[in-house]
């Protein structure tokens, strides 16, 4: 199998292998509730319009992880460099068992039946990214994206967008009344050096108080001008949780693709959770209420 790294799609650093244990103790039924399985390179084709090539990522690997942390549930993310093929997330979700939950990529032909099958497997959502592509490779079709939203809509599924919201025009008044909840990535997945009176991330701000609208605390190295503990991300993480801290979750990004930088430990990424969301209270439900809510767990 050719899974040799184009120019266009490098190698990817791999996560550190050796988490620490964090110092914050997380509530009982916290969730990871966005994370990525890659591989084996050498079982599975990546897509040849990736724009990296991701090191081995495996369901064991990342489940030590969740141990070392004391995370007890986890969302896996179909990863752009898989394109739709479903083959490695409907597999892992079959061996992880009852606590983990999926979100897929699908193309607008699936049948209803494949998007059914695909709910018993475990997935409660679909990405959409127009970002992290090869450039022309994706567009933004509202008009598609509302009907296969019609159409995941029986199923209780939502739709997560990997987009720049900074950038997008009327953010607020084009996701207005969306048939199914939103989700937006890495706080938004704003230019670093973002700040909070930004016109995309007030909109954002604005569709979180309006109510069909969730926002993943994650990837903070991918909005962050600094290193870790990114501390420009700070006053971003207050003002989606003082928005509408029900409808917040947080998750690692594990295995941390594309980072340019220093590879952060997973450990040092769950404490910054303590600047983030300083109250307790907030916390458990940011960690445990929020996500059983959004991704269906008992």
């Amino acid at each position: 199998m050719n899974n040799l790294p184009a120019a266009s799609a490098p190698e990817c650093l791999p996560p550190d292998f050796l988490p620490r244990a964090p110092k914050l103790r997380l509530p009982d039924l916290t969730c990871d509730c966005h994370a990525h399985i890659c591989g084996p390179g050498a079982v599975y084709s990546y897509s040849p319009n990736r724009i990296y090539t991701p090191p081995d990522a495996l369901l064991s690997e990342y489940r030590t992880m969740l141990r070392t942390l004391g995370v007890t549930r986890a969302v896996l993310v179909q990863p752009s460099v898989y394109a739709s093929d479903m083959t490695v997330l409907l597999s892992a979700l079959k061996d992880a068992g009852s606590e983990f939950r999926g979100v897929a990529v699908v193309d607008p032909a699936i049948s209803d039946d494949e998007l059914e099958q695909m709910s018993i497997a475990g997935v409660r959502g679909v990405r959409i990214n127009i970002v992290d592509v090869k450039a022309g490779s994706a567009a933004f079709d509202f008009q598609g994206l509302r009907l296969l939203a019609e159409r995941i809509r029986p199923l209780g599924w939502h739709m997560e967008f990997l987009l720049h919201v900074d950038t997008l025009p009327d953010l607020a008044t084009t996701f207005e009344n969306f048939p199914v909840d939103i989700v937006f990535g890495h706080l938004g997945y704003t230019a670093p050096g973002t700040t909070t009176d930004n016109k995309g991330f007030r909109d954002l701000l604005r569709l979180l108080r309006n109510g069909n609208t969730w926002v993943k605390l994650t990837g903070p190295y991918r909005i962050s001008r600094e290193q870790l503990p990114y501390p420009d991300v700070v006053a971003l993480a207050h003002a989606l949780v003082n928005a509408n801290s029900d409808r917040i979750v947080w998750g690692t990004d594990w295995p941390h693709v594309m980072v340019r930088g220093a590879m952060p430990n997973d450990g040092d990424l769950c404490d910054l959770l303590s600047a983030w969301i300083p109250n307790e209270a907030t916390r458990e439900k940011i960690l445990c209420t929020n996500p059983a809510r959004l991704y269906g767990f008992d």
